[in-house]
């Protein structure tokens, strides 16, 4: 890869420079930064070859990080920029991911690069987008107190093995916290639902079909009472029932049959102008998971609302964000 002054150069304002500068002594390589007037300030550069945010706890603890610091590795994931942005450490990757910032002389540059890594290993981590990872996703969000891989697999039918592993890549992720004996202690559900929602997006939770609701969606939500096929609703009309950010004005249905559901609302199937998404979800535990209400009406969790709105489109990442807020303040209404 270029090394980190060529690539800060590119972003850096007319007259800065940037350097490397060859390790002296006990001090390692840094990189200088001059200013137009003569200014300059140094980075202690950290390199390396892959940075998981367990590791990013681990290297840097605020009282520790007191001179400017910055990682430079070939890719770094979105979830290691946003624990090195926390710890208040800078990054440059291959790809074109950097922050750095310095007081004396001023400057601040942050640039997106890759959200996926373009070299992954062959024997890639395991995914999240699976429907049994998306069950341990909702169970570990949702349960307070300590349990072990036995007790997770039992609540969610899934292998122990797979929720041994699946644990594993959680707890490098800094996303469980576990003990001696490997329970499950702590769930970070915030950045848990981020990271859920980055692995599988809402468009990949199963086959979909866009649709008009001639009749308007009030029209449709009431026919929703009507129905004996399993649904559940999710999106901005889900997010109303804890906290309203706008108007919603389309409406995403978890449903058993896209076509049953397609002639009981009396729906029709467009390219264009859709106000309905229904999604046959290959994770079936989103109907057994939902709640119903004293109308009759079915709804989909919190924990998989958010992690939906984070990935969907128009003003669905603002809403993802405004639930999570909710949920932050009112655990003891959705937490086990």
């Amino acid at each position: 890869m270029k090394n980190a002054a060529e690539i800060i150069s590119q972003k850096l304002p007319e007259g800065w420079r940037a350097r490397v500068l060859k390790p002296r002594g006990r001090a390692g390589s840094r990189l200088q930064i001059t200013a137009p007037d003569g200014r300059r300030n140094e980075f202690v550069l950290i390199r390396k070859r892959s940075l998981a945010p367990r590791e990013v706890i681990t290297l840097f603890h605020a009282d520790i990080v007191d001179r400017p610091s910055l990682v430079v590795a070939p890719y770094l994931s979105p979830a290691v920029r946003r624990r090195l942005t926390e710890a208040g450490v800078g990054y440059v990757d291959a790809t074109g991911n950097i922050r750095l910032s310095l007081v004396d002389p001023g400057l601040f540059i942050e640039a997106v690069g890759a959200d996926r890594d373009p070299n992954p290993n062959r024997r890639p981590s395991r995914s999240l987008a699976g429907a049994k990872a998306g069950q341990i996703v909702r169970a570990l969000c949702k349960h307070k107190e300590a349990w072990g891989v036995r007790e997770i697999a039992k609540a969610t039918g899934a292998n122990p093995g797979y929720v041994s592993r699946l644990l594993a890549k959680l707890d490098g992720e800094a996303l469980v916290d576990r003990d001696k004996r490997g329970r499950v202690k702590r769930t970070d559900w915030q950045r848990l639902i981020q990271y859920w929602a980055e692995s599988a997006p809402i468009d990949s939770r199963g086959l979909s079909s866009y649709c008009i609701a001639p009749r308007g969606l009030s029209v449709a939500m009431s026919a929703l009472k009507e129905t004996s096929q399993p649904y559940s609703v999710t999106g901005s009309f889900a997010t109303d029932r804890f906290v309203s950010v706008a108007p919603a004005r389309l409406l995403h249905l978890y449903v058993e049959s896209i076509e049953g559901f397609r002639r009981d609302l009396k729906l029709t199937e467009t390219d264009i102008g859709a106000n309905v998404v229904l999604i046959e979800p290959k994770d079936a535990s989103i109907f057994s998971d939902s709640v119903t209400d004293e109308e009759g009406m079915r709804w989909a969790p919190p924990v998989q609302v958010a992690a939906d709105l984070l990935t969907s489109p128009g003003r669905g990442p603002a809403e993802g964000e405004a639930l999570l807020v909710w949920m932050a303040e009112h655990e003891e209404a959705w937490r086990e």
